[in-house]
């Protein structure tokens, strides 16, 4: 899987909860790229999260959330995850 795929996925997943109006991806990969565990088919995504009700919850609480609606991808895809609730 390419990030292009990955980021369609995770957007998609992510927006058919109507509690998030909006979720922008970035790729910050490049920042394992000399790290010893660096794997090349595992990314690292920073999501920026539009949502009241996200923003307004315990941090911990939104984050839990957000990693089990994209488990599967965390297990497959994603070597490290940044959110921001905004």
């Amino acid at each position: 899987m390419d990030i292009n795929q990955l980021s369609a996925i995770v957007k998609k997943k992510i927006l058919q909860h109507k509690f998030v109006q909006n979720v922008e991806i970035e790729d910050k990969s490049f920042l394992h790229t000399n790290h010893s565990s660096n794997d090349i088919s595992k990314f690292h995504l920073k999501l920026k999260i539009e949502s009241e009700e996200l923003k307004n919850k315990n941090r911990l609480e939104s984050n839990k959330l957000i990693y089990k609606i994209l488990d599967n991808e965390m297990k497959n895809y994603i070597h490290s995850l940044q959110i921001l609730f905004i």
